[in-house]
């Protein structure tokens, strides 16, 4: 049997018609505060059919996840437009704007191919658009809380890097980590009321050290956690294998 083929639009039909007066009561209550959960949920969700995609090499599971993914972005299109404040449209024209604006090297009359220089149009380009969006509290301040932390900690030291202080500098994050480690050390063998909080304290800055050497380094703080998790996870799993007579 032949699978039929649906557009966007049609997507946008089946949304609009969940959200009808004779459509589903789940998707009728939903609200843009009440899908916050469920976009995280699908987020990771697909960064997890990612991850099985690069062992398995099946990439119907990442199909899948973002379609879920696609379905949170166009019913948070259609609450907005219920609301009176955009439609799915504006949400594709603003994106389309946006990559055509800051690629001025393939859209625009920018000649380069140095990924440097590239760079620092990308984030002049962004830094002239945010002057202009009246919700952003504070250069620093536009980075989401919301981002895990190990994910937001080295988008602050980006802007602190560009925006106040050079920070790029590799050899004086190890000096300063190796400071924090002993701080730490000292800390820690200090009896007292106060040592659980002296014990976050130093912990909060060697992380945060450690993400200045990834940011520096290019490197993903939240990737490297995860795979040396999943090599933890590995070592004992075979560890009980081999525990077990045959």
């Amino acid at each position: 049997m032949e699978q039929k083929h649906y557009s966007l639009e049609e997507l946008e039909d089946i949304i609009a018609q969940l959200r009808s007066d004779h459509g589903c009561p789940w998707d009728r209550a939903q609200t843009h505060e009440s899908l916050r959960p469920c976009l995280t949920e699908e987020a990771n969700e697909l960064l997890a059919a990612i991850r099985i995609y690069q062992k398995t090499k099946n990439p119907d599971n990442m199909k899948e996840e973002l379609g879920d993914l696609l379905m949170q972005v166009v019913l948070h299109s259609r609450i907005a437009e219920e609301e009176g404040l955009f439609t799915m449209e504006d949400v594709i024209g603003g994106i389309c704007e946006k990559m055509i604006r800051r690629h001025p090297h393939v859209f625009g009359d920018v000649d380069t191919d140095d990924e440097e220089a590239i760079s620092r149009n990308w984030e002049a380009i962004k830094r002239q658009e945010k002057e202009q969006q009246s919700w952003v509290e504070s250069p620093l301040r536009e980075i989401p809380t919301e981002h895990p932390a190990l994910t937001r900690a080295p988008k602050v030291l980006k802007k602190i890097d560009a925006l106040y202080a050079p920070r790029d500098n590799y050899e004086a994050c190890l000096l300063q980590l190796a400071d924090e480690v002993q701080s730490l050390q000292n800390c820690t063998e200090s009896p007292g009321e106060d040592r659980r909080g002296m014990i976050a304290e130093r912990m909060g800055k060697i992380l945060l050290t450690v993400s200045d050497i990834a940011r520096i380094e290019k490197l993903s703080n939240e990737q490297i956690l995860n795979d040396e998790i999943e090599k933890l996870i590995e070592y004992y799993e075979a560890s009980a294998e081999n525990d077990f007579p045959e």
